[in-house]
């Protein structure tokens, strides 16, 4: 009798030794995470000086101070995460794959501060609304009169969205980090899996450097043309930095509440075409066409493949808006539905109607186009949204595969190969991760859908906003506004966080931290078998 007591006390005891040891690790894991968020935030910290400067140079002062606040407290929740959590250990896949996940929801709670010391919003959920789709490159807004916005709180709005358009962790890794294995779990969490150069650190880098070059550009390029539209110098300089951050970045982001419209200029609206038509590219494309290669973006199945759906989309767009005389004239129709299918295509969001045109002048046709653009989106690694025009390509080549299989014997090897950055030959993986992302974007979608549908908002309407929010587009009918639900609002935080992170680093989050519930359940379960 005594020694089964014995047995039993040391079994028991050797179950709670493992089970601890278990949860030690778990606990070790949350450690490495925590401590590189807290490095990524104190990066991101660094960004306050931009509009603080401009504060002190236009003499916004109580702006100034707003950053400053804003800078403190966002160091002191990176140094508290740092030095709490510090660690020697090297993060694994998936520590970076969970970083980069969670990284963003920090940032939007954190850096949302100055939206709300500004006076501009109703609530900091508000706040963090337009932090997410800042950093999503989105371009949904719920600021409130935004056209006696701050100088240096529109600087601080259209950074986030041009940091976020290369990626807040990609910015991390350019500066700090060096270790270019465990980074590429980093990399790829943010949605981005094209490497221009075998260390990641040094593509990150290459990554920010081709931006830095097309800003000087077209920062340049818009400056001129709003002097040569009568601005003046001052405004003309400012107006072009905004303009080009949101345009490269895909971002639709805008300095005044009209948008693009608020120019009413056609050399403006030429201008930031052919600046977000260039930042919806792949970066390994920028970086080929640089070096030399321009052959590569004409023989670029994803190039191939956007260049077809946009012209395919424009068809349906003009029968539609034709078939209700909206846009009479070739010009009109240029300047009001292309522009607007093309920003749609590169999730940029700019806008030259008000959003209750698109709503009650376009019609069904023309607004479905609209829809589809959104969701397919840009290139892959590019600052664009949507499930990408590589997608795309890849499940059109899996179709003519197929087609190609049933005219062959079956014993014959029937091989569909594409361009894309050299020749390479589709296989099973390529198709069925295409697949699954391209689901998971349609089902959450649906779900946006869904719920604008309980909000009281029409079906073309409510789907045409989830699109917007699920692309990381920015174009809207009106949906959202600073009074739509706040379960709508939370759930377009969600849907534009899930469509930048392409899926794979949301679901390695909740996995990681699911696996904290699991396992105390588990705990509890032995504890009271024994």
């Amino acid at each position: 009798m005594r020694i089964d007591l014995r047995l039993g006390l040391s079994i028991q005891v050797l179950v709670l030794d493992t089970t601890t040891m278990r949860d030690k690790r778990k606990l070790d894991d949350l450690k490495i995470v925590l401590y590189y968020s807290g490095k990524v935030i104190i990066g991101e910290a660094f960004l306050y000086f931009v509009p603080f400067v401009v504060a002190l140079f236009r003499g916004e002062y109580a702006s100034a101070l707003d950053f400053i606040i804003s800078f403190g407290f966002a160091m002191t929740i990176g140094s508290l995460l740092c030095t709490v959590c510090v660690t020697n250990r090297k993060p694994s896949w998936t520590h970076g794959m969970v970083t980069s996940g969670i990284v963003w929801i920090f940032s939007i709670a954190i850096f949302a501060l100055p939206y709300w010391l500004s006076g501009h919003y109703s609530s900091y959920v508000d706040c963090m609304f337009d932090m997410m789709s800042g950093l999503t490159t989105t371009g949904l807004v719920l600021i409130q009169d935004l056209d006696h916005v701050s100088d240096s709180l529109n600087m601080w709005r259209h950074l986030l969205t041009y940091v976020g358009g290369q990626g807040i962790v990609v910015l991390a890794l350019a500066i700090f980090y060096d270790n270019s294995g465990t980074g590429y779990s980093f990399y790829v969490g943010e949605g981005k899996d094209e490497r221009l150069f075998p260390s990641v650190t040094h593509t990150a880098k290459s990554i920010w450097k081709i931006s830095l070059l097309y800003l000087v550009v077209g920062t340049v390029a818009l400056m001129m043309t709003g002097i040569f539209e009568g601005l003046s110098v001052g405004r003309a300089f400012f107006h072009g930095v905004w303009i080009f951050m949101a345009a490269w970045s895909t971002g639709g982001f805008a300095p005044m509440s009209q948008n693009v419209l608020y120019y009413h200029s056609t050399a403006i609206e030429a201008v930031s075409f052919v600046i977000f038509i260039i930042g919806s590219l792949n970066f390994a494309l920028h970086d080929a066409a640089i070096k030399g290669d321009r052959k590569e973006i004409w023989r670029n199945l994803e190039t191939r493949s956007m260049i077809t759906t946009l012209c395919v989309l424009t068809f349906f767009m003009s029968w539609g808006l034709q078939k209700f005389n909206v846009y009479p004239s070739l010009m009109a129709l240029v300047r009001k539905g292309f522009y607007h299918l093309a920003s749609a295509h590169t999730t940029t969001g700019f806008m030259t109607v008000y959003p209750g045109q698109l709503a009650k002048e376009w019609g069904d046709v023309a607004l479905l186009a609209i829809i589809i653009a959104q969701m397919i989106g840009g290139s892959a690694c590019s600052t664009a949204g949507g499930f990408k025009g590589m997608r795309v390509g890849i499940l059109f080549k899996a179709i003519v595969q197929d087609a190609k299989r049933l005219l062959h014997p079956s014993n014959a090897v029937v091989n569909e190969k594409y361009s894309y950055h050299g020749t390479r030959t589709l296989s099973d993986s390529q198709v069925h991760s295409a697949g699954l992302i391209v689901l998971m974007y349609v089902f959450i979608f649906a779900v946006a859908t869904v719920a604008g549908c309980m909000a009281g908002y029409p079906v073309i309407q409510s789907a045409f906003e989830s699109a917007s929010a699920t692309g990381n587009v920015g174009l809207s009918t009106g949906v959202t506004s600073s009074s739509m639900p706040v379960y709508l609002k939370l759930i377009y935080i969600f849907n534009m966080w899930a469509g930048r992170l392409e899926f794979m680093a949301i679901l390695a989050s909740i996995g990681f931290f699911g696996s904290f519930f699991t396992g105390n359940k588990r705990k509890r379960a032995k504890e009271a078998s024994l």
